[in-house]
């Protein structure tokens, strides 16, 4: 009898857990814009700088388009520079051994929308983890699993933005959110590894949503 009650409340704790984590989750995709505006977005421009090492910083452009175009532009000596980029069927990417865009047979497109955007239907498992302070700011702690994959998010228990996401090759910190349009996003994005190689910092001053771009943008 013990055995049998002892089950029942693990099985519980795993539909609480379950809930709570995707209470959490619904709660930030209804502050930020809601579900309906998050689905009708289909490109975004963003805008700004980004420091590389210690003061290497470079004006720097991000275009992308559903379902996962994407090509990241780069300003050094006033000459725009693609380094990375995947164009439907191609992904390319800048080698600094050759300082020459490469192609990559084997490069891994991601998804215009984040994980939490239908995580049930993407296949995702949520688990609540308890609250965690970041910085000075206590944070709800949930964490998305699917097959080996898992991802860590930290939700602002106020705001319910995301403030924190941790992957298994990246950390990224999120900060500074406005309003653009109908949506909410971040304006500060830090982004750190443990080789420490690609880690930048990119303050964004402007973002542009829905633009028609022309056909040959995510070409390289």
């Amino acid at each position: 009898m013990k055995k049998i009650f002892l089950g029942f409340i693990m099985v519980l704790s795993c539909i609480v857990s379950a809930q709570t984590a995707k209470e959490i989750i619904d709660k930030n995709i209804e502050l930020s814009g809601g579900l309906t505006n998050w689905k009708l977005l289909n490109s975004v421009t963003l805008q700004g700088k980004v420091t590389l090492g210690i003061n290497d910083e470079y004006p720097i452009k991000i275009y992308q388009q559903r379902p996962n175009l994407t090509k990241t532009v780069i300003t050094i000596n006033k000459r725009e520079t693609p380094i990375e980029g995947y164009d439907g069927k191609k992904g390319y990417a800048m080698n600094y051994a050759t300082n020459k865009i490469q192609e990559y047979p084997n490069y891994v497109p991601e998804s215009f929308d984040n994980d939490f955007i239908d995580w049930e239907n993407k296949g995702f498992d949520a688990q609540y983890l308890g609250k965690e302070k970041i910085g000075e700011t206590y944070c709800h702690k949930v964490e998305l699993t699917k097959n080996v994959n898992k991802t860590i998010y930290y939700f602002d228990t106020k705001s319910y933005m995301l403030v924190k996401e941790i992957k298994s090759e990246e950390t990224l910190i999120y900060g500074d959110y406005r309003k653009v349009g109908s949506l909410v996003m971040p304006f500060r994005l830090e982004s750190s590894s443990q080789k420490r190689e690609s880690d930048y910092l990119m303050i964004i001053n402007k973002i542009e949503t829905n633009k028609v771009f022309p056909a040959n943008t995510f070409k390289f």
